[in-house]
């Protein structure tokens, strides 16, 4: 299967909740990405807008273009990021075009079970050369757990495994590291080990607020993690 899988508006929902109140985590896993994130971009399976609204600030863009199978998360991608050109549909199913200067996929590549397929398809539509793919991954398939399940993740990336489908895709690769080695460890211990199902609306606020700016700059600042809850990779087609 390519693509992604057009998952149930309340399936969706649980998902982007445990982002709503992570206001801080966004934005470090976009400033991941800034450098890339100039004229006409393309953002895969945007949900409904969170990440689209901030790739809107970006003043480097050009064009934003959001990707998105569910057509009721459309229709509220539509109402709340109104300049965003919205297809319904997967990069597959996109209108031949000029290619993209950067695509953007954050948590999206796990729901989808022919992933090597998928990122063949992102890199036959970037421009060659200068295009770069921004992508962002759940890691640690030792801390897969039922909540991974429920959210429709076929799989968890390690480093070796991501960086080999890259590389049989026809990717480069600039970037590739672990984020957040702290999440890391509560992942396992909250889902792996406690088995929880739901995110805490508090216990997300608090570690959005307090915990990620420390972790944030001791990982950008002094070092990336040598493990962490997932991946971020920069990579271009060759």
């Amino acid at each position: 299967m390519n693509g992604l899988p057009d998952k149930s508006p309340q399936l969706g929902s649980f998902e982007f909740d445990s982002l709503r109140n992570a206001h801080r985590y966004r934005a470090a896993v976009l400033k991941e990405f800034d450098s890339c994130l100039r004229g006409r971009v393309l953002e895969v399976g945007a949900g409904i807008g969170q990440f689209t609204s901030m790739l809107l600030t970006r003043p480097g863009i050009d064009e934003l273009v959001a990707v998105e199978p569910n057509p009721d998360f459309c229709r509220v991608l539509r109402e709340t990021c109104p300049r965003v050109t919205v297809h319904v549909g997967t990069v597959q199913t996109l209108p031949p075009g000029p290619p993209w200067d950067a695509i953007v996929s954050i948590n999206v590549l796990e729901h989808i079970a022919d992933d090597e397929a998928e990122l063949k398809t992102y890199a036959s539509i970037l421009c060659a050369g200068r295009g770069r793919l921004c992508l962002f991954v759940p890691a640690r398939q030792e801390i897969y757990a039922p909540i991974d399940r429920d959210f429709g993740h076929y799989r968890r990336y390690g480093r070796r495994e991501l960086l080999a489908k890259l590389a049989r895709a026809g990717f480069a690769i600039d970037l590739l590291h672990y984020f957040n080695g702290i999440g890391y460890l509560l992942w396992w211990l909250n889902f792996c080990v406690l088995r929880r199902r739901r995110f805490g609306v508090w216990a997300v606020r608090w570690y959005d607020r307090l915990v990620l700016p420390v972790v944030n700059a001791a990982e950008t600042r002094i070092a990336r993690p040598p493990i962490g809850q997932s991946l971020v990779a920069i990579a271009r087609p060759q």
